[in-house]
């Protein structure tokens, strides 16, 4: 006993085309958007120096200092107290490290200080420091 006759439903369709469009314009807008200059977060104008050495990164240890912002050990931000021991840490894992100041011109000459203190207390030997070579 059938009271309703069946209607025959048709497939819903889906537009390939407009989809394809939408996914185009998304793969284009992220081939601009990762391709694009990535700028540094904090710009370091460095010291001008006359006198050009050139160094060995393998063991070299870079701590940044800049203007207004923390003291960077590598990549990673850190304070002045706990650079001791991140210092003494690293000096662990290899007595040869040397340390490589890349400070701001216009940094804190006090934070520069403090640095170096914690490395004097890590027992390191030799500390360089970055700067702009001026060629004449």
């Amino acid at each position: 006993m059938q009271f309703m006759p069946r209607k025959r439903r048709a497939a819903p369709s889906v537009i390939i085309v407009s989809l394809i469009d939408v996914l185009l314009g998304v793969l284009i807008f992220l081939m601009v958007t990762t391709t694009a200059k990535q700028q540094p977060a904090l710009k370091l104008a460095l010291p001008e120096s006359k006198q050009k050495k050139s160094g060995s990164t393998e063991n070299t240890l870079v701590v940044s200092i800049y203007k207004q912002a923390p003291i960077y050990l590598g990549k990673e931000p850190t304070t002045v107290d706990r650079l001791a021991a991140q210092l003494t840490e690293k000096m662990a894992q290899n007595p040869n490290l040397t340390l490589s100041i890349r400070a701001d011109k216009e940094a804190p000459f006090g934070q520069i200080v403090k640095v170096m203190d914690a490395a004097k207390a890590a027992n390191i030997k030799t500390i360089d420091a970055y700067t702009k070579s001026t060629e004449q």
